[in-house]
């Protein structure tokens, strides 16, 4: 970031062109209740300060994506869902500032600002460069379904169109970028992954909802569900149970065999993953493909790593699945 910075300043377009980069609400130590938000120590000093000072010196702002999608997933046994989906509720108050909060997002952007706040950087300001709920989901992802997507999207609509900021910023405009315009049909990983968008990508619409002041009129706020939606089909057909919770990481075979084996030699070598398993005659060797080895290997480090941040990614070569992986008879590690 500093680098491209000093090459705007050489062009003399630094005014007019800022620089930032996105952050995920799993960067947060605490995010509940708001008033607690905290970065996690670990990158604070390496991550965290460096690039909150970078935007405050160039007048930029934090990017944060939010999805209150994944903390209701997580927790529908004690989130309400009306209070995720911007829909009408009794509301939920902060112990520690006093302040009401009607709706998860809101709440998770508040973490955010208490998070910065703690490392004095009250005058960076935030927009929100991800955000969205999927109108497909498999059987455990809690939530995912067309009219929770609808409801989310058109209230998070009005809510940007029409209400102030924050409860802890009630003063600043909230900037807000809907995650996605098209369904990613192509996309790896759970199926909620591949249906965010508003539109098919044969350009059809997904759902209805307002997109401006004039279509808010006749906008209700989306259908209330007594209970959670799920769509449990994908492309494929029907997809399994799973536990809750449970995760494992895979090769993307679509990457290439050149980078999947040079992160598969990381895994077995510098990682440290015992990867006798998938030596000739072992019990995972069958079948013998690199994208059924890389995955064991991919997964034991996920594992090893204890499911952290990042450690399923080796440059794009994985990712993340709620469903257990099947390369034959070989069952990989699960995590929870």
């Amino acid at each position: 970031m500093k680098n491209i910075h000093n090459v705007l300043i050489s062009k003399k377009l630094d005014s007019s062109i800022k620089l930032s980069s996105p952050i995920a609400l799993s960067c947060l130590q605490s995010s509940y209740p708001s008033s607690s938000g905290s970065f996690k120590p670990e990158l604070i000093e390496p991550v965290i300060k460096p690039m909150l000072e970078f935007l405050k010196q160039t007048d930029s702002y934090l990017m944060v994506n939010a999805y209150p999608f994944f903390a209701y997933e997580s927790n529908a046994d004690v989130i309400s869902l009306d209070y995720a989906l911007f829909r009408d509720n009794p509301g939920n108050v902060d112990s520690g500032n006093g302040l009401k909060y009607m709706s998860l997002l809101d709440a998770q952007l508040d973490a955010v600002y208490a998070a910065m706040s703690a490392l004095k950087y009250d005058d960076v300001k935030l927009v929100v460069s991800e955000t969205g709920w999927p109108s497909k989901g498999d059987e455990n992802e809690i939530g995912a379904g067309q009219d929770n997507a609808a409801a989310y999207n058109g209230n998070l609509v009005r809510r940007v169109l029409t209400g102030n900021g924050t409860p802890l910023r009630p003063k600043v405009d909230l900037e807000v970028y809907l995650f996605a315009l098209f369904n990613e049909n192509s996309k790896n990983g759970p199926t909620s992954e591949r249906n965010y968008g508003l539109f098919y990508p044969n350009e059809e619409k997904v759902y209805n909802i307002p997109l401006n002041r004039a279509s808010l009129a006749g906008w209700t706020g989306g259908k209330s569900q007594t209970k959670p939606i799920n769509d449990t089909t994908t492309d494929g057909g029907s997809v399994s149970t799973t536990g809750s919770g449970q995760t494992w990481c895979v090769a993307n075979g679509k990457l290439g065999q050149k980078k999947l084996q040079q992160a598969l030699d990381y895994a077995c070598g510098e990682g440290g993953v015992d990867c006798q398993s998938i030596q000739p005659g072992a019990t995972c060797y069958d079948p013998n493909t690199l994208e059924a080895h890389a995955s064991f290997a991919f997964n034991g480090y996920y594992q090893k790593k204890n499911r952290m941040m990042g450690t399923c990614y080796f440059g794009g070569a994985a990712y993340v699945v709620t469903q257990p992986p099947k390369f034959g008879k070989c069952q990989l590690e699960a995590g929870n």
